[in-house]
């Protein structure tokens, strides 16, 4: 397996040098203050082994993440904008906590309980990740931060009856945690007082080169271990069909160097997305405990991850709309090829297919997305 040829974990190089254990910690800053002058708060988690996660409470967005190479040189792996403002101007979730409905709907629309329901459009004719104002343009509240085995900040966001067109009032949290075995975990539950559609996700772009990088992230090597995925039409909305990733640009089952395929225009699948853009079908529905979504990693830095999730999708995207527009942290001009993106979540346009598992939440239930990114390097 990727993980056993190609990397070893940091916690590990701590037991074999004899490193004492450290304890997790955090630090709070400020990001700065929204137009309307409300301040916003930055969380930074650390650990012993030179690993940090900042999270900004605009969209409970996880806005750097740092790790060492082989070498032991650190280097922030997410693309991003160096001050608040471009998250508030800008829409590209960077890092960005999305919802209430994470990916598309059809027409913005779905029914519940025999009545239909209208939510804002922000890609042509679909809504994309909750609508115009979906949990990327909200300030979240930090509820709780901890230090010890783990660091963590936890955010809560309520939602109100009607939000973007979604009925019910919903009360969302999401929770960072960093730990010395350099496992960096996402948790996302919410609850409602009306019968609902929900489905959240982090929106992380990924460079494992290092963010702003002039060699990207098409080198990287990926691995899903996905059977079937779910093709799409023209505007990017799934047709209903699982269709096997045999002898398509969508089989990754081994590991594959992503910019092998990423052009391959004799598959119109590459072409309505101008790449991927698309969900592979993990299992058919959320799963009791986390299974393995993908494994990153980059050859040159060997710097690598795993990501696993109690959730049946993985919406894997290789940053195909980005123009050269955005500049990023390092003052760097994104382009295509700059970054891989990995979303485990539900099914697109689940609320519309009623072959895809349910994305509707009850009262007195619990709607939750675990979400673990199992960090890790190579060391010679």
């Amino acid at each position: 397996m990727l993980k056993n040829a190609v990397t070893t974990t940091l916690a590990a190089m701590a037991l074999a040098t004899g490193a004492p254990a450290i304890a997790a910690d955090y630090q709070r800053a400020s990001f700065g203050t929204l137009p309307d002058g409300r301040a916003v708060e930055a969380v930074t988690l650390t650990n012993g082994n030179g690993v940090s996660a900042r999270v900004i409470a605009y969209g409970a967005t996880l806005q750097a993440l740092e790790m060492p190479d082989r070498e032991g040189r650190k280097a922030d792996v997410l693309l991003g904008y160096p001050t608040l403002d471009g998250y508030v101007e800008k829409r590209d979730y960077f890092g960005s906590t999305v919802g209430r409905f994470a990916n598309r709907i059809a027409g913005g629309k779905f029914s519940l309980d025999g009545k239909q329901y209208q939510t804002t459009l922000n890609e042509g004719a679909n809504a994309l990740h909750g609508g115009i104002a979906g949990f990327d343009k909200v300030l979240w509240d930090v509820v709780r931060v901890t230090r010890g085995k783990a660091a963590s900040v936890t955010l809560r966001y309520v939602s109100p009856d009607g939000d973007q067109g979604y009925p019910g009032k919903l009360t969302v949290l999401a929770t960072y945690s960093l730990d010395e075995a350099n496992q960096l975990t996402i948790e996302y539950s919410a609850t409602t007082d009306r019968s609902t559609v929900v489905n959240i996700t982090n929106h992380a772009y990924w460079n494992l080169a290092g963010e702003g990088s002039p060699a990207g992230a098409m080198g990287h090597v990926l691995t899903i271990p996905a059977d079937h995925f779910t093709p799409v039409n023209v505007t990017l909305i799934p047709t209903g069909e699982l269709k096997a990733v045999e002898g398509t640009p969508f089989d990754f089952r081994k590991p594959m160097v992503v910019g092998a395929r990423v052009r391959d225009t004799r598959d119109e699948q590459i072409v309505f997305g101008r790449g991927y853009d698309h969900n592979f079908v993990i299992s058919k529905a959320p799963v009791a405990k986390p299974q393995l979504m993908a494994q990153v990693s980059d050859p040159v830095s060997g710097r690598a991850f795993e990501i696993w999730s109690n959730q049946p999708g993985l919406q894997f995207y290789s940053g195909n709309f980005l123009d050269g527009k955005v500049v990023g942290k390092s003052g760097q001009a994104y382009r295509q090829g700059d970054t891989v993106v990995f979303e485990p979540q539900l099914f697109p346009d689940a609320p519309n297919q009623s072959a895809f598992a349910s994305s509707r939440l009850d009262p007195g239930q619990t709607y939750r997305n675990t979400i673990i990114y199992r960090l890790s390097t190579g060391q010679r």
